[in-house]
């Protein structure tokens, strides 16, 4: 299986190639730049270096979210027609279970978090058993208080970009967490993002959408003004 993986949730962009669980080549980037404009271009030169073409490719893995709702939809619907077209396999990761799975060597709780603005974060928990990464604490848009709430009975290990935000109030609420000190952890590697998608299960392609967590400020708003019953509000890619 040949195995084209694509992350770009956040401000980094992640691409990664594998075959039969054999690492082929990756590209990634820590600098916030316009994924629209560099993500083909990156797929394109990755599989020219590794002498790949798209017809090689019998699956693809997309970080389908949460995220950046830009970004998120850039991935996903480039995933969906490279997929469609290619008629290749399409596979959606939870974008947290992506920074998770660097953590190779934590046995607690790990807590990926995103700032997600005005106090609030999309987190999950994740464990390693058995060699497998577990969610054992749903992806979810939460406060930052609330989500403290709910770990304050584990060994915890925070990592992704924006924990830095929020270090001194995990501190004063958990005050044993531990925080990533490892730079490389807190981006998403399109290897183990490939890695994850291996193991997973295809979905439909017409169906695959992003996992955004939380609706758009503009559908929030439409919503406090409607009777959702009213009508029936269809997101299209």
């Amino acid at each position: 299986m040949k195995i084209l993986a694509i992350d770009t949730s956040n401000q980094s962009l992640a691409v990664g190639l594998m075959e039969d669980d054999q690492v082929v080549g990756q590209l990634q980037t820590a600098v916030n730049k316009n994924h629209s404009v560099t993500l083909m271009p990156a797929i394109a030169e990755l599989m020219k270096m590794v002498r790949w073409t798209p017809q090689d490719i019998t699956r693809i893995v997309v970080a389908q979210g949460p995220g950046s709702y830009t970004g998120l939809r850039i991935g996903v619907t480039t995933g969906k027609t490279l997929a469609d077209t290619l008629s290749a396999e399409l596979v959606g990761v939870s974008s947290l279970a992506v920074i998770a799975a660097n953590c190779r060597n934590e046995d607690g709780w790990i807590v990926p978090l995103f700032d997600a603005r005005r106090g609030n974060v999309y987190a999950g928990a994740y464990q390693w058993q058995d060699g497998k990464l577990v969610n054992v604490l749903p992806d979810q848009h939460i406060s930052l208080e609330q989500l403290l709430t709910k770990l304050t009975e584990q060994k915890v290990f925070f990592v992704g970009t924006d924990v830095v935000k929020f270090a001194e109030k995990i501190r004063e609420n958990l005050p044993n967490a531990v925080l990533n000190k490892i730079p490389e952890w807190n981006h998403p590697s399109g290897i183990v993002l490939a890695e994850l998608g291996a193991a997973a299960q295809p979905v439909p392609i017409d169906s695959f959408l992003p996992d955004y967590l939380k609706r758009v400020e503009a559908e929030e708003k439409w919503l406090t003004s409607h009777d959702p019953g009213d009508e029936q509000y269809v997101e299209k890619i």
